[in-house]
């Protein structure tokens, strides 16, 4: 996606009509809510015994789900900007039996349930030096860090039996990124934002991977100071994990997580 953005970089830079001059805000607050879906994949590899051994599954968590979205750009000079963003997505699902399920001396009774919940945050605070910046449309490199968590929780029950675990692991890391902004007119603003981090980077105990996000909005201003904006989010979270026992050895846990949908809110301009 990255290669993609940057291929077609310089065609969009030539497509775009020259807009009437404005006023450079100083800061800009966008409050919106993205309509995410969620898909999940957990894998392990590892050797037992002398045998490998493989697996791969891919988890949806259902309906897609209103979360907030924020961004705030803050104006330092002509090409100066520190840009902050913040991501969360908390969801549950529940799966229940309708009916008994018997095997061998076990039931497992009608009602029974399995509940597994995620809690994703993402924050990022980037230094956005612009290499071009006019009155038409402005390029832009960012270096900041960004600040992850990730909780997943899981509830069973079974008749009498009742189990529930749950695992946290947060962390933050140096980022990188780049933006594209054009004002095709005097009222309409585009905005193109992507960013990687790799967890080798920074704070994310002894996990490896790297977490990737893009979006891209189009903002209509009914005066300076308001404006409502729409676009799409894609988000994801690569991690691995090493792990060893008994009689195991080179065990990798892995974990893909993304999220993607759009997005719409509102603009605040002073």
């Amino acid at each position: 996606m990255r290669s993609a953005v940057l291929a077609v970089l310089p065609f969009a830079l030539l497509a775009i009509p020259a807009a009437h001059a404005q006023e450079a805000d100083r800061f800009t607050l966008r409050l919106g809510a993205l309509n995410a879906h969620a898909e999940t994949t957990l894998s392990a590899s590892t050797t037992y015994q002398d045998q490998p051994y493989r697996f791969s599954e891919t988890f949806d968590f259902g309906s897609e789900e209103w979360v907030p979205r924020v961004d705030g750009v803050f104006r330092m000079g002509d090409r100066h900007r520190l840009v902050f963003d913040y991501f969360n997505y908390d969801k549950k699902r529940r799966e229940t039996l309708g009916e008994d399920i018997s095997f061998d001396d076990t039931t497992i009774p009608a009602g029974s349930y399995a509940e597994a919940g995620l809690d994703f945050q993402l924050a990022t605070l980037v230094y956005d030096f612009a290499v071009v910046e006019n009155d038409s449309f402005s390029l832009g490199l960012q270096i900041g860090a960004e600040w992850a968590k990730a909780k997943a929780t899981l509830v069973a029950e079974a008749g009498d039996d009742r189990w529930t675990d749950s695992a946290s692991e947060d962390g933050y890391a140096p980022v990188v990124g780049v933006r594209f902004t054009a004002r095709p007119g005097e009222r309409w603003l585009l905005n193109l934002q992507g960013q990687y981090l790799d967890a080798d980077w920074g704070d994310f105990n002894d996990y490896d991977g790297s977490i990737t996000r893009a979006n891209a909005i189009a903002e209509y201003r009914f005066n300076p100071n308001f404006g409502l904006f729409a676009g799409y989010e894609w988000y994801r979270l690569d991690v691995k994990r090493s792990v060893s026992g008994d009689g195991i050895r080179d065990g990798i846990a892995g974990w893909d997580q993304r999220f993607k949908g759009p997005v719409v809110g509102v603009t605040l301009a002073f």
